[in-house]
């Protein structure tokens, strides 16, 4: 699965910040653009971990499949 990350440089604090549009609050940074390339896809594994859910007795869980 690929996502695109934005990835800017702020020369005020000489670091690099990331994020990523189609996840919102999904962002990071690092001291440098690998670091924080490398920042944003533990960000992102995490951001799309499926949280515990608790499901009353007459619901049901699905899985769907989202296209491309």
């Amino acid at each position: 699965m690929k996502r695109r990350a934005i990835v800017e440089c702020d020369p005020e604090v000489d670091s690099y910040a990331v994020y990523c549009p189609e996840l919102p609050g999904c962002a990071s940074a690092g001291d440098t653009e690998e670091e924080a390339l490398t920042h944003i896809r533990e960000t992102i594994a995490l951001h799309l971990e499926p949280s515990p859910v608790e499901i009353k007795p007459q619901g049901k869980v699905f899985e769907v499949e989202v296209p491309a």
